[in-house]
């Protein structure tokens, strides 16, 4: 395939680039320096920063990337999300410079060390902006071209960053290959979607942004404007449209991979839908994927994007067709593994072609009669559905892909419509359709429709990714049909399941007329759902997660709304144990409909005052179930868990006691740390004297960072501000989980000093951790399973030092004959030269009482005696194969 085919045919039909004479890159004196940056693996990459003038008095902070001394290579340009910086692409850039390309980073105007007012991606700013980079990269020596001034380059980036990416492809020809990622096609009807305003992201835009001043005075003017009116007008719409790649569709014409994400209030699947029609219009290969996070949180899959973007790149760029790129669609989805910690894995299906969102359309009739509802004064109380800013690791959207439902809909704000039980399992993979009928008492009706899956009974209502459609439906007094096209998603729905078509009056995240009407809706048809995809199979346990965000999500519920408590009644306490952190006795749980499997079985062990307790196991040990009924989020089928006494049951008043961090928590990033904690602490509904915020703050070691915005700190930072909300209220008993993830090797260090500090007052830390070698500096005590059992529990030292090889220290060197004599004396296995000393490892016959003497009699000159064992080695040893 000759990869320059679509340059050749965007040359035919002229030039699109953004330049001019005025607008020639100026690099300033003296902005630029070469750093090496440190790798364990060569070769060495090297980062030169610079400020380049882009014209108008803008100024752009860039970095450059570059490793080895290959020759000419292609460039990648890696722009980043709205509200970050260049700083957030280091890593990437530095493992494609390592790959083989000359990377570039920058930091948008408006954002980061970069001047300029924010254009939303204006056609004469930011993206003008890449095509003087692109200029800049035509000039470097390293970089290989495809003719004068035109350099081999490929874009990439996320939301704000894809955008970019997008267009700069339409408006410059010189790009050659992008791969945008969780971002839009047009920005109006992502932000003013069916002519409804979505204030909520749009006011998290402006709070990222720095505020409505930091914006281009005609997008100011425009937020201002809709705002206050609670709709879009025509002006605005044009305003967005132009700053969107859809602008620019047929125009673009490069090889694109689209990644975008599922659980996406702001921008769903049906943007990157937009883009892949548009794009493959035009002759170019555009391959899908859809991934399980989005900017409502979830699994990004940071890592295999990572791989397939520069697989994309290797085949496009270098022209290196054995580069594989993967499928033309693929879906991630949530899938059971039979692994007894319960944590869910991923599983990609895909297919040769992408099916679009129509899919292969199955009928589902639906019941019901014609319904009459209100749309309250004010708007208010709203439905909720998405909570946006509640992101993390986890997020709330995707509890629904695990059964769990957070949406709430108020009686008498909306119109619903039922299936019959579904006889089999139904795979929802797109847009489903409904055709209804709309009157209003007002000129015009704003709906939001949804469709649940209902589980038997009714007990659980499930609204797939925790996407609505809002809907303005003109002219309704006299009632009109309307065909409503409900949001994209990947949702199974089981045998026996209902689905359900509510049709609401109000939704958080919108505007709503604030005047009262009435609204009719009755159906005009059922519901068509696309099945483009098939049945995967098994439903996954629930991740670890799913312990924060219900609770992330009714806090900020009970913010906004209503909250209950619901509390269940427990066996009377323990005084014997009340000064006991943990008690654990036969503690005994079955995986599901089985009942001779076992998550966790027979499991016992107790932890103290002042002990960090390390929980370490394989994939499957069950530790993972373990805490979820610790926690009270699950019910054991046997045996017994006290925490000071009492035992754990949902809502048990002792839970007070505890604090847990799991995988990140979800912050609202516009917001400062500390206005994060206490905004927390608030919706818990205790008093504030009652958080110990200060004495909290000190343990995480935060700083002057506290008053900044979440937006602004480093992944280690954010890690000891979830650290520091889980320990609010100071609680005798901390639970970490995973608590170094992400983290660079300084910032484990900051984390291994805040749960030390943290018990070193008397309060207990169980971490569950992978990285054994933390675990050994961190924790005094361990607890190791394997298949859901207790293996052994007991001291560090104990653990680590019961192995069979020791470390003879000596005062001088030791030569081989008489470490080979060391190794012929009875009961030793073997002996090696080390430094420092001897390393012995003794048979099943030999001890360190019997073994000193005879190394006297050889006149070893003897130091130290002691055992030589890791942790991964005493772990490796209790555990064998299962790891």
């Amino acid at each position: 395939m000759d990869l320059r085919l679509p340059r050749v045919r965007g040359l035919l039909r002229g030039p699109r680039r953004i330049l001019s004479a005025a607008a020639a890159v100026v690099v300033l004196a003296g902005a630029g320096t070469w750093t090496a940056v440190a790798g364990d693996d060569p070769p060495p990459v090297h980062r030169a920063d610079r400020v380049v003038e882009v014209g108008d008095g803008v100024r752009l902070d860039t970095s450059y990337f570059t490793a080895g001394s290959g020759g000419r290579r292609p460039a990648v340009l890696l722009a980043h999300g709205f509200g970050g910086s260049k700083a957030d692409l280091r890593d990437q850039a530095e493992r494609l410079a390592q790959d083989g390309y000359a990377v570039m980073t920058w930091s948008a105007r408006g954002f980061g060390r970069s001047t300029g007012k924010i254009g939303l991606n204006a056609p004469d700013g930011e993206v003008a902006d890449v095509s003087r980079l692109i200029d800049w990269l035509a000039g470097r020596p390293e970089v290989r071209l495809d003719g004068k001034g035109d350099p081999r380059v490929g874009m990439a980036g996320g939301s704000y960053g894809g955008a970019v990416a997008l267009l700069a492809a339409g408006h410059d020809d010189r790009v050659d290959a992008i791969a945008p990622a969780i971002t839009y096609w047009n920005l109006a009807d992502a932000l003013f979607p069916n002519g409804v305003f979505k204030k909520l992201w749009a006011g998290i835009f402006v709070n990222m942004g720095g505020g409505c001043e930091k914006f281009e005075p005609a997008l100011c003017r425009m937020y201002q404007r809709v705002a206050e009116k609670g709709a879009p007008d025509a002006e605005a719409v044009k305003l967005l449209q132009e700053r969107s790649p859809q602008a620019v569709g047929d125009r673009i014409d490069v090889p694109t991979l689209l990644v975008q994400g599922q659980t996406d209030s702001l921008f769903p699947l049906g943007q990157a839908d937009a883009a892949a029609k548009a794009i493959r219009a035009n002759g170019a290969p555009v391959d899908v994927d859809w991934v399980s996070g989005g900017h409502d949180g979830g699994d990004m899959e940071t890592d295999r994007v990572e791989a397939r973007t520069g697989a994309w790149f290797d085949r496009h760029l270098k022209g290196d067709e054995s580069a594989g790129t993967g499928p033309a669609f693929r879906v991630s989805r949530t899938v059971g593994t039979g692994s007894g910690d319960g944590e869910p894995r991923l599983e990609g299906v895909s297919a040769d072609a992408y099916p679009g969102l129509g899919g292969e359309p199955r009928a589902i009739e639906l019941r019901g009669r014609e319904q009459t509802f209100e749309n309250p004064a004010g708007a208010a109380p709203p439905a909720v559905s998405a909570l946006p800013g509640i992101g993390g690791s986890g997020g709330l959207s995707q509890l629904s892909s695990l059964g769990v439902g957070i949406s709430l809909d108020f009686p008498g704000q909306y119109a619903a419509f039922e299936s019959a039980p579904l006889r089999e399992d139904l795979q929802i993979t797109g847009s489903p359709t409904a055709t209804v009928r709309v009157q209003s008492t007002a000129e015009d009706a704003v709906l939001f429709a949804k469709v649940y899956d209902v589980g038997p009974g009714g007990a659980q209502q499930v609204l797939p990714s925790q996407l609505v459609t809002p809907l303005r439906v003109a002219d309704a007094k006299a009632g009109k049909e309307v065909t409503v096209t409900l949001p994209a998603v990947d949702h199974e729905v089981e045998r026996g399941h209902k689905l359900r078509l509510v049709l609401a009056s109000t939704d958080l995240g919108y505007a709503s007329p604030a005047a009262p009407a009435t609204y009719t809706v009755s159906l005009e048809g059922g519901l068509s759902v696309p099945t483009a995809l098939g049945d995967t199979g098994a439903t996954a346990g629930l991740p670890a997660w799913v312990w924060w965000a219900p609770l992330a999500g009714a806090a900020v519920a009970a913010a906004l709304l209503l909250t209950a408590r619901r509390r269940t009644s427990a066996p009377p306490p323990d005084p014997a144990l009340a000064g006991v952190p943990l008690q654990i006795t036969d503690l005994t749980k079955r995986y599901a409909k089985s009942a001779d499997r076992y998550a966790v079985r027979d499991l016992s062990f107790r932890v103290e005052k002042g002990q960090v307790l390390g929980l370490l196991g394989p994939n499957g040990a069950g530790k993972t179930t373990t805490l979820r009924m610790l926690m009270g989020l699950i019910a054991p089928d046997g045996g017994d868990i006290r925490v000071f006494g009492h035992a754990i049951a949902p809502g048990a008043p002792v839970l007070s006691r505890v604090g847990a961090f799991v995988e990140g928590a979800g912050f609202l990033p516009h917001l400062s740390g500390r206005e994060n904690l206490e905004l927390y602490w608030r919706a818990t509904g205790r008093p504030a004297e009652d958080a110990h915020l200060d004495e909290a703050l000190e343990i995480a070691g935060l700083g002057d960072a506290l008053a900044r915005a979440v937006r602004t700190y480093s992944q280690g930072m954010r890690q000891r501000l979830a650290i520091a909300q889980a320990m609010l209220g100071l609680p005798d008993l901390l639970i970490l989980d995973e608590p170094t993830n992400g983290l660079d090797p300084p910032q484990i260090r900051e984390m291994r000093e805040v749960m030390i500090r943290y018990a070193a007052a008397g309060r207990t830390v169980i971490v569950s951790s992978h990285l054994l070698s933390e675990v050994e500096q961190s924790c005094t005590h361990l607890v190791v399973m394997d298949h859901g059992r207790l293996v052994q529990a007991g001291p560090v030292g104990e653990i680590v030092g019961s192995g069979d090889t020791l470390l003879v220290g000596t005062h001088a060197r030791v030569d081989a004959p008489l470490a080979e004599k060391v190794a012929a004396l009875p009961g030793v296995a073997s002996a090696a030269v080390t430094d420092g000393g001897l390393l012995v490892r003794l048979d099943p016959t030999g001890t360190a009482r019997d073994l000193i003497p005879e190394l006297v009699r050889l006149d070893v000159p003897v130091e130290s005696v002691g055992p030589h064992r890791r942790l991964e080695d005493a772990f490796l040893t209790l555990i064998g194969d299962s790891a």
